[in-house]
C-alpha cells in the first residue's frame, strides 16, 4: 500500500468514532500493536527531543524500504508513534520525504492533543523524515 492509502484507511477508522474518549482509546490500542525497539536502540541519539515524555525511534533500510520501530514510556504517545509508524514505515525513502501530514489533521489528532503532545507529534514526524532523507543520501552515493 502506498502512504497515501494508508493515511487514507486511518482516516477511516477514526471516522468509525463518535467521540474524543473512544479514539483516545482507540490509539491507546494501537500503541499496545506497536513493533518495538530493541532495547539495545532505547538510546540518547534515538531520543526524541521535543516530546514531554520518552520516544524512541529507529529506523534501518532494508533492500529499498525504511523499517521504524519504536517505543515510549507514555501508553498515549505509544499509540501516535504506531500511528506514524504504521504510515511510514516499509515505505522508499523518497516517498516518506515527498508525504503529506494532513491525515494527522483530518483525525483531528493535533486539535485534540496538550501544545506539548502536540510538538512531540511535530517532532515524531520530523525525525521520521529526517531519517528517510539521510537513507535517500545514502542511497545516491
Amino acid at each position: 500500500m502506498t502512504i497515501k492509502e494508508i493515511q487514507n484507511e486511518i482516516i477511516d477508522e477514526f471516522s468509525m468514532f463518535d467521540d474524543w474518549m473512544q479514539r483516545y482509546e482507540y490509539i491507546i490500542e494501537l500503541g499496545k500493536s506497536l513493533p518495538l525497539i530493541k532495547e539495545e536502540y532505547k538510546t540518547d541519539e534515538n531520543l526524541i527531543k521535543g516530546c514531554q515524555s520518552k520516544v524512541w525511534l529507529q529506523g534501518e533500510q532494508n533492500d529499498d524500504k525504511i523499517v521504524f520501530t519504536a517505543d515510549s514510556d507514555a501508553i498515549l504517545t505509544k499509540g501516535i508513534i504506531a500511528i506514524l509508524i504504521r504510515a511510514f514505515s516499509n515505505q522508499k525513502a523518497e516517498d516518506i520525504i515527498n508525504a503529506d501530514t494532513e491525515f494527522i489533521d483530518e483525525i483531528g489528532l493535533k486539535e485534540h492533543l496538550s501544545a506539548t503532545r502536540a510538538n512531540g507529534l511535530v517532532s515524531m514526524i520530523k525525525n521520521i523524515k529526517m531519517y528517510a532523507l539521510a537513507f535517500d543520501a545514502k542511497n545516491k552515493n
